[in-house]
Formats: structure tokens, C-alpha cells, sequence
């Protein structure tokens, strides 16, 4: 028997309460798991596992058990890392969740992760709302606005920045927004997360306010607002990383440079720290690293709108050269999807 790969096969297990995650995870069969986990029942001499109608629960053994597994583990990771550290290699898959302007951001750095590590694999699941990361198999998740799962290990990556933006097809013809208050003349494309979606927040020198809209036309996904909006069906919140060429290329006009829409913390979450492999730990760094190359997603930093004393954007066509102005300081040079 193979100890310590039982051990991590009996982790994992507890871990997530699921001998058919964990198989998923290693790309073998559940049967490949289990015997891991009952050849360690063996050598033990103790029951440790047992199915329930919900899944697989730890026995009081199992529990009991845990503390000396973990450390067993990592004792055996590090003396692996001190013997041979030019061995120490990010290898396996990787699954993590993401919002899909994020998605897309990263599908167009993904190269040099993976040149860089040739024994890596990415397996991205494109989901605008959250997930249950055990019961759906991830390694990690980005999660946008405050966590509120205390179970969670959370790390705090950077800020979101986004435009209020709209087609110059829909624009001609239509009253001239002059403040956030004036949306609730327009259409607006809802971009459908957490529930009162259509109360749009924004920011201005006095502090953050917001805006109920009336929205005919809502989505729950951002590359569907991104589409809708193109098509000249109204008004939507979208990222920077989603809108910044089609602003440049004059598909899409910024709106109320002056009132920004608000900006939301970025989190990256992980189930447990313990144990945690090399390989997610590498894929973390990455996407820290990648946010901090983009001044307008940097944690804490002010939106990069444009210089006080613009005059009104009017229809919003007045304001393409505070809007490409914005894009510029925020990084033109970092490539988008």
C-alpha cells in the first residue's frame, strides 16, 4: 500500500464527502478510491469512512483520525521539496470558477501559465453566480462582493471597475442622461446575479448612492448583457476587461464618466488551506498577479476616471475621449478576450 497516497485519497474524501468527486479530481474510477481509502482502514485497523444517504461521513475514528493524516502529509510534501526541490513540479488539474469577464481576461494570459508549467491543466467552469465548491468539485472559485461563508479560506485579490455603457444605435434620438436619475427613462440591460439587480450603485465625491432602473431585457450572464447591449437594446453596467475595445473602436459610448458605477472587492476562496497542492497554490498566484498587473482592478485603488471639470456628457457621445482617456490609464497594453 501506498501510504501517503492513501492518506490524500482519505482527505480529499473527507474533504468533500464524496468518493466520486474525488475520482473526478484524479481522473481515476470510484472503485480506485475506495480501495485507497479501505486498504488505509486496513493498515489503521479502524473503520474510518461510512455512506449515508447524503454522501460519505467520517466514523469518530475517521475524525479522530485527521490531525495525524494531515500532518503525515505535509511532513512527507516537505521532505519531498527539501530532497529534491528541482522535482517540485505543479502537476494535475486544476478546476476553478469564474465569472466570465475574468474568464475571458485570463483565457488570453493562460499561455504563459501553462508554458510555464507543462504538467498543469486548467479545467474553468464560466458561472456568473456561486458555487458550492465541494459538492461541484473546485479547487478554487473568484467570488465578487463580501464573503460571507466563515468555512471558506478567502484572499483578497483586487477590485472590479466597470462602464456605464450603451450603443450609438440606441443613444440617437433619446434624452441626454445627465445624471444616474435620468436611467429611469432609458432601457437598461440587467445584468441578473444576486437579486435586486436592477438597483444600480455608483459613486460620487460624496460617497457611494444608487439608482433603481427599469429593465425589459436582464440576463445572467455578462457576455450576453456585453451582446444585448451591442445590439442596441439599451443601458448596462459592464466590466472594463468586457467593453474596453469596443470603446476604443467607437462600438460602445461610456456614459456619466462623472458618476462611476461602484467598484466590488475580488475574492479568490478555497475550501481549506491545509493540504493544499502546489499546483492550486501556483493557479492563486497567477490570477493575484494578473489583477495586480491592471492598475484599474488593483485593491483599494481609485477607478482611473477621467480629470475633474469635463463638461456634461450629454447623450454620452461627448464623453468617448474621458472614456478611451480612462481605458489608457488602466492599461491599454494588457490584452483582452
Amino acid at each position: 500500500m501506498d501510504l501517503i497516497s492513501s492518506l490524500l485519497a482519505f482527505l480529499r474524501v473527507a474533504e468533500t464527502g464524496s468518493f466520486s468527486v474525488v475520482a473526478n479530481e484524479r481522473g481515476v474510477t470510484q472503485p480506485a478510491v475506495s480501495r485507497q481509502v479501505r486498504a488505509l482502514e486496513e493498515h489503521v485497523g479502524m473503520r474510518l469512512v461510512q455512506r449515508s444517504t447524503t454522501g460519505v461521513v467520517l466514523t469518530e475514528e475517521g475524525r479522530n483520525l485527521l490531525p495525524a493524516a494531515r500532518s503525515l502529509v505535509e511532513a512527507a510534501e516537505s521532505l519531498s521539496v527539501s530532497a529534491s526541490p528541482d522535482q517540485a513540479r505543479p502537476t494535475g488539474k486544476v478546476r476553478l470558477s469564474l465569472p466570465a469577464p475574468l474568464a475571458l481576461h485570463i483565457c488570453n494570459h493562460a499561455r504563459g501559465l501553462l508554458d510555464s508549467h507543462p504538467n498543469l491543466s486548467l479545467d474553468m467552469v464560466v458561472r456568473d453566480s456561486t458555487s458550492n465548491l465541494i459538492e461541484d468539485g473546485l479547487d478554487l472559485e473568484v467570488r465578487l462582493g463580501p464573503i460571507d461563508d466563515s468555512s471558506l479560506i478567502s484572499r483578497r485579490v483586487g477590485m472590479t471597475s466597470a462602464f456605464l455603457v450603451a450603443a450609438p444605435s440606441y443613444l440617437a434620438g433619446r434624452p441626454a442622461l445627465r445624471s444616474p436619475q435620468d436611467l429611469r427613462h432609458h432601457e437598461c440591460v440587467v445584468y441578473s446575479r444576486w437579486g435586486k439587480d436592477d438597483t444600480w450603485w455608483f459613486e460620487a465625491a460624496e460617497g457611494q448612492f444608487s439608482v433603481n432602473v427599469p429593465c425589459r431585457l436582464r440576463a445572467n450572464n455578462a457576455s450576453a448583457v456585453h451582446q444585448a447591449v451591442l445590439g442596441g437594446n439599451g443601458i448596462a453596467i459592464l466590466s472594463h476587461l468586457m467593453v474596453a475595445d469596443d470603446l476604443h473602436a467607437g462600438r460602445l459610448v461610456s456614459l456619466l464618466p462623472e458618476f462611476p458605477p461602484a467598484r466590488l472587492p475580488l475574492y479568490i476562496v478555497y475550501p481549506s488551506r491545509r493540504n493544499l497542492p502546489l499546483r492550486t497554490r501556483v493557479v492563486i498566484e497567477f490570477i493575484a498577479e494578473l489583477l495586480r498587473a491592471d492598475p484599474a482592478m488593483r485593491d483599494r485603488t481609485p477607478w482611473p476616471g477621467p480629470a475633474g471639470g469635463l463638461p456634461p456628457a450629454g447623450n454620452g457621445q461627448g464623453a468617448v475621449g474621458a472614456a478611451l482617456t480612462s481605458v489608457e490609464a488602466a492599461g491599454r497594453g494588457a490584452d483582452r478576450c
